[in-house]
């Protein structure tokens, strides 16, 4: 049994979301069938079901890279290799209204747990095959993304520099958020696959405007039906492929 996340191995799929909300969680499990809490320890909320007969887990992880760091090694250690963040994030650039969903291609990456991992050179980038899946899912159900680079951080209330962040609105990051940094480098370290998708809520300077809750909550919705859908597809395309 792993030492925060509370479960064995038979409770864990090869599979998982890893929203950092808890309530998300419970919406990603609700789309599961026959979902059951298999553990609800130190912030990591864990339920696991199957969608079209495919065994797949949803796990919160909170906020941040080290709660995300320490909940995908330990799904790691018990056969999960397989992860989507479904998450949400503030708004780089003006065009991105709140609910907009996002897909990033890789991450500008100003947190500090991935550097425990790789340096910070090494880029923070999704699985390709994951990162197909998303964006074609997207498409196949008609449902609208941005589709671009994001940034990561670890300090939420910590003032952004302002002409830093003008420069990153001029090379068109489209997302601010704190775990997909962290995410990319240490599934990328461990030979693991990862991706992500995120509902914006708010600017980078206005953080979740009381207003936008209704659109964001749309938003949120159709993240969860297009990172199933993705996910789904995946593990049928990995079904297809002969043994090694």
């Amino acid at each position: 049994m792993e030492f925060h996340i509370q479960c064995d191995p038979k409770d864990i799929a090869r599979y998982v979301f890893v929203p950092g909300d808890h309530e998300r969680a419970k919406k990603i499990a609700e789309h599961f069938d026959k979902p059951r809490l298999v553990s609800d320890s130190r912030g990591y909320m864990v339920y696991t079901g199957a969608v079209r007969g495919i065994p797949m887990t949803v796990t919160s992880t909170g906020i941040g890279g080290p709660q995300v760091a320490m909940g995908i090694e330990e799904l790691g250690h018990m056969g999960a290799d397989t992860f989507i963040r479904v998450g949400s994030c503030g708004a780089f650039q003006d065009f991105i209204a709140v609910g907009d969903l996002i897909i990033p291609t890789g991450i500008v990456r100003a947190g500090a747990t991935a550097h425990r991992y790789l340096p910070p050179a090494f880029p923070a980038a999704p699985n390709f095959q994951m990162l197909t899946a998303l964006i074609e899912t997207a498409n196949a159900l008609e449902i609208p993304v941005h589709v671009g680079i994001g940034w990561a951080g670890d300090a939420f209330y910590a003032p952004l520099d302002p002409g830093l962040a003008a420069k990153f609105k001029q090379a068109g990051v489209l997302s601010i958020e704190m775990e997909s940094d962290t995410l990319f480098v240490v599934s990328n370290f461990r030979g693991w696959r990862a991706g992500a998708i995120f509902a914006s809520d708010g600017t980078s300077q206005e953080i979740k405007p009381a207003w936008g809750e209704e659109a964001f909550r749309r938003g949120e919705e159709q993240e969860i039906r297009i990172a199933i859908a993705a996910m789904t597809r995946i593990a049928l395309a990995d079904a297809e492929m002969p043994a090694k």
